[in-house]
């Protein structure tokens, strides 16, 4: 593991970007970008087109590693270049921001309130050729749409299972167990969450450690314990489908917690902008995650 890198994680001031939008979720990334899906056809110029925007985003000016302390890719983002380089490689070479790589396949039918990942039989094979290509850790979502107690232990089982596979190939697991904003019992489902958290955290081995990424908590500071845990590296907040100044607001009432925004990053910023406007929106974004990730 990339010391340098992990310092950086560990102690630095910023945010992680999200750009590992996967096949479903990419054309309403498109769609909010400004691309419209009878503009593109079939799933190679889709994936063109959202490379180009991933693109635009990190070689812009406003994209470093001063505010951006890490990017998640996609595992065909791992696969192209940035700027004419390999894109882990552009990422910590040119901007000073670590790579990770987004692993899972997706997500399992729902079964007691949560959905769990489905299975990843080639795992061990992306992430040797992960780690080959300098990618520093990894993410994986499952979700919790309700406060089940056997649901809710079987995704932290899972998470942490995987996870102690990606630390055996020497790279570092971002777990992440959404639970929906939109669950109706969404704060009791953190309380379960957090519990099964704790418990498997302390059953890591030797010096083990692993970060996570949750949902902004119904109640602030609730995550504290996670925060200030031995056996976490990071705890990073998702936005869920929280707007970004909502989302802003409430990561800024959760002291230690930093952001990891997908659609509250790229919010705002479209194909149509010229570069000027591009640059200028895009660092007004960066600026505002930032700000809320240090409070």
């Amino acid at each position: 593991m990339n010391q340098e890198q992990l310092a950086k994680v560990a102690q630095g001031q910023g945010f992680i970007a999200a750009l590992d939008q996967s096949g479903g979720s990419t054309p309403k990334a498109l769609r909010l970008y400004g691309i419209e899906e009878s503009s593109y056809s079939g799933d190679a110029q889709m994936f063109d087109l959202v490379h180009a925007m991933r693109s635009r985003i990190v070689t812009s000016p406003a994209f470093d590693g001063r505010r951006v302390l890490g990017a998640i890719l996609f595992e065909m983002t791992m696969d192209r270049d940035f700027g004419g380089l390999p894109a882990a490689e552009y990422l910590w070479q040119k901007k000073q921001v670590v790579p990770f790589l987004k692993v899972d396949k997706g997500l399992a039918d729902e079964a007691n309130g949560v959905q769990v990942m489905k299975p990843m039989p080639a795992l061990d094979a992306l992430l040797k050729r992960a780690a080959a290509k300098g990618i520093f850790g990894t993410k994986m979502r499952s979700v919790v749409n309700a406060a089940n107690a056997a649901g809710i232990d079987a995704v932290v089982a899972q998470q942490f299972e995987v996870g102690r596979q990606i630390l055996a190939a020497g790279l570092m697991p971002i777990i992440e167990p959404e639970v929906n904003i939109k669950a109706a019992d969404k704060k009791e489902a953190e309380a379960l969450l957090k519990a099964a958290l704790l418990k498997a955290l302390d059953a890591l081995a030797g010096e083990q450690k692993v970060m996570l990424k949750l949902t902004i908590p119904s109640v602030d500071g609730f995550y504290t314990e996670l925060v200030k845990h031995p056996r976490v590296l990071r705890v990073v907040a998702l936005s869920g489908g929280y707007a970004r100044d909502e989302s802003n607001a409430l990561l800024a009432r959760n002291p230690g917690v930093i952001a990891s925004f997908s659609r509250a990053l790229t919010e705002g910023l479209t194909a149509q902008q010229s570069d000027a406007e591009f640059n200028a929106a895009l660092d007004k974004a960066i600026e505002s995650i930032y700000q809320a990730s240090i409070t």
